[in-house]
């Protein structure tokens, strides 16, 4: 793959070592700062987990009985992710989906067919993450960290953190249904397989080798900021040159399809 990872770099918390080699050697290291495992970012997890699960308890009931009630199926949905070391776990989800017999893909694009109405404003405004916490809660994940991938998609070997709600990568491709909407449905998986996963791979792994309590603050504001007020995220995350311009990601070409 082809792209200038050394244009990222200003998404990140400082590092030592800026040289595009030791960027991308992070990958196969797989480190993490000494914030990222710790007892006290654990204690700070469920803190804040069972506060939100308390403070919306009401309000989660009512968004299941929206979802419950305007399509067939559940109000929850749950699939296995890889988590922490490899592990496999179910996230849960408010379903945003309409339920078919063959899932289809594992990637959502934009305008896909299958995000009903009241999934479309959940997803909207990131609603439809808020079981998650309950994830969180149980050890299954973590605020900020790589998202949960299904199996097929994992891009971090051996990862020894767990995942998170959010995560820098998931801020910097907040808009990636609309970069595979341009895609030919048949060829997304592969364009993500060889073109998107690498690129956030590194991103969550930079970002780990080197996170801390202030940069942890930062990416969970920028997510709630990003739901309202998008344009404001570059400056709370410490930058001010336009966002890397991820539709420009080149397709792929006739000989990799």
């Amino acid at each position: 793959m082809d792209f200038d990872l050394g244009s990222l770099k200003y998404l990140l918390p400082p590092c030592s070592r800026d040289d595009d080699t030791a960027f991308r050697r992070c990958l196969g290291q797989v480190p993490s700062s000494a914030w990222s495992g710790s007892g006290l970012r654990r204690y700070f997890d469920v803190l804040v987990s069972a506060t939100v699960l308390t403070i919306f308890a009401i309000p989660m009931l009512l968004l299941a009985c929206l979802v419950r009630l305007t399509s067939p199926g559940p109000a929850l949905f749950r699939q296995q992710r890889v988590g922490r070391g490899g592990r496999l776990f179910q996230v849960i989800k408010f379903r945003s989906m309409a339920e078919r017999k063959h899932a289809g893909s594992g990637l959502t694009t934009e305008a896909d067919s299958r995000v009903t109405p009241v999934g479309a404003f959940l997803r909207r405004f990131k609603l439809d993450e808020l079981p998650q916490f309950y994830n969180v809660l149980k050890g299954d994940m973590s605020l900020v960290g790589p998202r949960p991938k299904l199996p097929q998609f994992a891009g971090i070997p051996r990862m020894p953190y767990r995942p998170g709600i959010t995560g820098l990568a998931s801020i910097a491709f907040r808009s990636e249904d609309q970069i595979l909407g341009s895609v030919p449905p048949e060829h997304v998986e592969v364009f993500y397989d060889q073109r998107i996963k690498p690129l956030k791979a590194n991103i969550d792994v930079c970002y780990m080798c080197r996170a801390t309590p202030g940069s942890d603050a930062r990416v969970i504001a920028a997510t709630a900021l990003g739901c309202v007020a998008p344009g404001m995220v570059p400056h709370l995350l410490g930058y001010a040159r336009p966002e890397p311009r991820f539709n420009d990601i080149p397709l792929l070409g006739e000989d990799e399809l």
